[in-house]
């Protein structure tokens, strides 16, 4: 319940929303670029390309399933699940439709740069706000805590998986996928540093982030 109603809650909402909207413009940001996304946004876009559905609009669909699964793993939800799992793909469709998709290289890798580093500044405030983790966080903390694999092994086994479906799809996997995949852990832990000055987030390892 600290999660929902508290003056913790109340006083970290705003630090929250504000690293869901980093998030969702990172994603926008780096799908402008074209050269490729993080695992999940490489699943969300090869559905996107076979439903038509808005890039955006997959990622909050797929959320519910992947919510669904959390109950068989003892996951408990959150404002800071809700608002990644129902905030960002929305957020990520409205900077989609006024971001330019440019065809210069030097303008393609600045989008991918300035995604990779949006995503890193939301994720280092909304893990920091401390309420709750997204939906694809909690699936992967939940099987962490079942079976009692490694988080990260865990979280390549999942990342793998659906990374190689989304590209299956369509999806699009390129230079930013794996700048990406290198970049966004170590500069996560730099912004954590930011807003988690005692280090509680980044001592506890079942805290990871979505990597979108």
């Amino acid at each position: 319940m600290e999660r929902w109603f508290s003056p913790r809650a109340a006083r970290n909402l705003p630090q929250l929303l504000l690293g869901v909207v980093m998030f969702g413009v990172g994603i926008a940001l780096m799908a402008q670029s074209g050269l490729g996304l993080g695992a999940w946004s490489v699943l969300h876009e090869g559905i996107s390309v076979q439903s038509g559905l808005a890039l955006g609009t997959v990622d909050l669909l797929l959320s519910v399933p992947i919510l669904a699964a959390w109950f068989p793993l003892h996951q408990n939800l959150g404002l800071g699940t809700v608002a990644a799992g129902f905030l960002i793909g929305p957020i990520t469709n409205v900077w989609l439709s006024v971001l330019p998709a440019p065809s210069e290289l030097a303008l393609q890798l600045l989008l991918m740069a300035l995604g990779s580093v949006s995503i890193a500044i939301g994720s280092g405030l909304y893990l920091s706000a401390d309420l709750g983790p997204g939906p694809r966080d909690g699936l992967m903390t939940g099987i962490h805590q079942r079976f009692g694999w490694s988080i990260r092994r865990v979280r390549m086994v999942i990342e793998l998986s659906v990374l190689t479906l989304g590209f299956t799809l369509g999806g699009t996997v390129g230079l930013g996928t794996v700048v990406h995949a290198i970049a966004i852990g170590p500069m996560v832990q730099i912004t954590l540093g930011w807003w988690d000055k005692k280090g509680a987030v980044m001592r506890d390892p079942t805290r990871t982030y979505d990597n979108e």
